[in-house]
């Protein structure tokens, strides 16, 4: 039974007397869209279909499913635990209300029902569920518009890096979408995956502390000059490391994968000469990407390698500089890591990174 017209405030009411539902739907039904149901049970069906409620109103002492029990049931669901929920009930004791005020409820109302306070409590949680729902959509408004930014500044600050020893900066791109798609097509979590496409970014920005002369050295380096240049993991984890006070899982990443990018999966690599496991897994997928893109690039020390030849290194050196699963699901997938890189070609980086 639902009364009101429908562009007004959703009120479920719930009892199992339906002489109770009856005066409630009254004293409320020119002022809301009142729906009604006669157990526990058939008030969850109610809130489980949409459009769910905005308030509710339930007896507390109903057979089956009282009205504790429902509230219980309402607030351990992410999806309903917001809705107010105000309990009509004959019992005046405090310790029913403790009990109630602790499972979440914001209020009480007393039988008999007096009109005028059941109108004015209504009102007045809808108000606050109202303000508390403005509030979080401007929340979620602000976050998103930070969050942008935040990955504005990631990108423009990982493209300034390379743009120091590769002329179009396209290279973290295509090593961002090499590393999202291999950690998809090896099983991790979308927001894992999202994560590692913008921390990989910044997986080269040490390379803001070396100087150009080492970077675009036209040659193989000397002892000193390889000296150098493997001090761009520590250099790019001391630029990313946030405050811990204002830690973040993006920035917190990105760190990690500009750290251990050229760490080897046989404990031969640099900075910290970690092996196998120890690696994070965010820094062993960067690696394969970051590797298998410098191979198929030209740079100003070599020319550019094959497709088949670069392929055929990260084979060989499965199990040696590389986690071996990462190898075995680069191969699975390297037509898609081609097809990347050929869309990129007429494609603006930064409409491919928002895909």
């Amino acid at each position: 039974m639902v009364t009101g017209a429908v562009d007004k405030a959703i009120v479920l009411v719930v009892d199992d007397c339906l002489e109770n539902l009856r005066v409630l739907v009254e004293i409320l039904k020119h002022d809301y869209l009142v729906k009604v149901a006669a157990s526990g049970e058939a008030a969850l069906a109610v809130v489980g279909a949409t459009p769910r409620p905005d308030l509710i109103l339930v007896d507390v002492m109903m057979p089956d499913l009282d009205g504790y029990e429902v509230c219980r049931r309402l607030k351990s669901n992410p999806i309903t635990r917001a809705i107010p929920v105000i309990f009509v009930t004959a019992l005046t004791h405090a310790e029913g209300e403790a009990v109630g005020f602790d499972l979440g409820a914001a209020d009480y109302i007393t039988k008999p029902v007096n009109p005028v306070i059941v109108r004015a409590r209504v009102k007045a949680q809808l108000a606050l569920f109202n303000q508390a729902r403005h509030l979080e959509t401007l929340v979620r408004e602000r976050t998103r518009e930070l969050e942008q930014t935040r990955l504005q500044i990631v990108r423009t600050l990982g493209r300034a890096a390379e743009l120091k020893d590769e002329e179009s900066g396209l290279h973290v791109v295509r090593v961002s979408l090499y590393a999202r798609r291999l950690a998809e097509a090896h099983g991790l979590d979308n927001d894992f995956c999202e994560l590692l496409l913008h921390a990989a970014m910044m997986h080269d920005v040490g390379k803001i502390g070396i100087p150009d002369q080492v970077l675009r050295k036209p040659g193989r380096l000397n002892a000193d000059e390889l000296i150098e240049i493997r001090r761009h993991p520590e250099i790019g984890a001391r630029i990313l490391e946030p405050p811990s006070e204002h830690s973040n899982p993006l920035m917190d990443m990105a760190s990690v994968v500009a750290l251990t990018h050229h760490e080897r999966w046989d404990g031969g690599g640099y900075p910290r000469g970690l092996a196998g496991e120890a690696i994070p897994l965010a820094g062993r997928i960067v690696a394969v990407s970051d590797v298998f893109d410098a191979l198929t690039t030209a740079r100003p020390y070599k020319a550019a390698w094959s497709d088949a030849e670069a392929l055929a290194l990260l084979k060989q050196e499965r199990g040696r500089h590389f986690d071996p699963g990462l190898i075995d699901t680069f191969v699975e997938i390297f037509p898609e890591i081609l097809a990347i890189r050929e869309e990129l070609l007429s494609e603006n980086p930064a409409d491919a990174l928002n895909r």
